[in-house]
């Protein structure tokens, strides 16, 4: 879920913009820029986050088992599998930030709707994973839904007053 919010967010401060502050178009090739961009940030930010979140626990086992070097496990076969596990993870967020920031953005681009659309369609998709997410915290659905939808609209805001595409 978080790499789909985090491709919605991209697309919605990358290309507003271009999308209302201009009023054009959004082609395919600002849809997969963007998508890739989205990727990058995210395979570097997931990769960073969990391998360290990883590792700590490793560190933090080694020191509760009183093992004499300092990151002991970290440097075992156990090291090596939470390394994998990082890649698997990074992996996974970075392919949905990708289909949450191009998705979007080539439907806009491909079907011939009025461009906001794309926007009430980026906004809208991050309220239904706000729903969702409130389901599964067993959460206030409406609240969850409201403040991702909200969430949208002021990175929308944001990214026209950046006019970054």
């Amino acid at each position: 879920m978080m790499g789909l919010t985090d491709g919605l967010l991209n697309s919605l401060a990358l290309a507003s913009s271009s999308i209302l502050g201009q009023g054009g178009r959004v082609s395919p090739d600002l849809a997969f820029r963007i998508g890739i961009a989205a990727l990058v940030t995210a395979a570097f930010t997931m990769f960073v986050a969990d391998y360290a979140d990883r590792r700590r626990s490793l560190i933090r086992a080694s020191r509760q088992l009183n093992l004499t070097k300092r990151g002991q496990l970290a440097t075992t076969e156990l090291g090596r599998i939470q390394m994998r596990r990082a890649l698997i993870a990074m992996a996974v967020a970075s392919l949905a930030s990708f289909v949450g920031a191009t998705t979007p953005l080539l439907v806009g681009a491909l079907l011939p709707v009025p461009p906001w659309t794309i926007l009430a369609l980026a906004i809208i998709a991050l309220a239904v994973l706000g729903w969702l997410l409130g389901k599964a915290l067993a959460g206030n659905r409406l609240r969850w839904a409201v403040s991702m939808g909200i969430g949208g609209l002021v990175v929308t805001f944001i990214g026209l007053q950046l006019k970054i595409a």
